[in-house]
């Protein structure tokens, strides 16, 4: 029955002591157990097209105290935040950004300030033109140091502190997560304190 009700849960979004008197009223056909939430007017919706706008926020505070953060991740329902998966990702996701170096400013490329960026492309741009590259080959080696500057700044491309490999990165993680619960997960915020910075 259990599984019945976590089944109903994930596909309605509706609240487990709901969906776990829906199925006994409904001797457990999770179809008609659907209905009878319906007739009892709660609202159905798809957990795939809903929007993240359940989650968690995690602490972490390295131990001697000098290093902290605070981190908002987001998924479609309770059910998938509290669960041990989530947690245990949101955890290893603080401990990685109190430990990258360099420490990740932003969460996705898209996120970085086209002021930033240009900034840095005119940097890349620079150093090429120094070393006597041909204008083709410098917007090239602009758009792969840019790259690189993504890998180092941004959380979702750095490389996962966790694996050994450097293959795997935060984006690997948090897609993995979401294919384990079927939900949409999205890093809203983070914040990080360093002692002296």
């Amino acid at each position: 029955m259990n599984e019945l009700v976590k089944k109903l849960r994930e596909e309605t979004g509706i609240g487990i002591l709901d969906c776990k008197k829906a199925l006994e009223q409904a001797n457990g056909d999770l179809e008609k157990a659907k209905k009878i939430l319906r007739e009892q007017g709660k609202e159905i919706f798809a957990a795939r097209t809903s929007e993240a706008n359940q989650g968690r926020v995690e602490a972490y505070i390295h131990h001697n105290g000098r290093v902290g953060v605070l981190l908002e991740m987001n998924c479609q329902t309770d059910f998938a935040a509290n669960s041990e998966a989530f947690r245990e990702v949101l955890k290893d996701l603080t401990m990685h950004i109190a430990a990258a170096y360099p420490p990740p400013l932003y969460i996705k490329p898209s996120d970085v300030p086209a002021a930033v960026i240009e900034q840095e492309r005119d940097v890349y741009r620079k150093q090429a033109q120094a070393e006597g590259k041909p204008p083709p080959v410098i917007e090239k080696i602009v758009e792969g140091k840019l790259q690189s500057f993504y890998k180092q700044v941004c959380l979702m491309q750095q490389p996962f502190i966790k694996d050994p490999s450097g293959k795997l990165t935060v984006e690997d993680v948090v897609s993995e997560l979401s294919r384990k619960t079927g939900e949409t997960i999205v890093i809203k915020r983070f914040a990080r304190f360093e002692v002296g910075k």
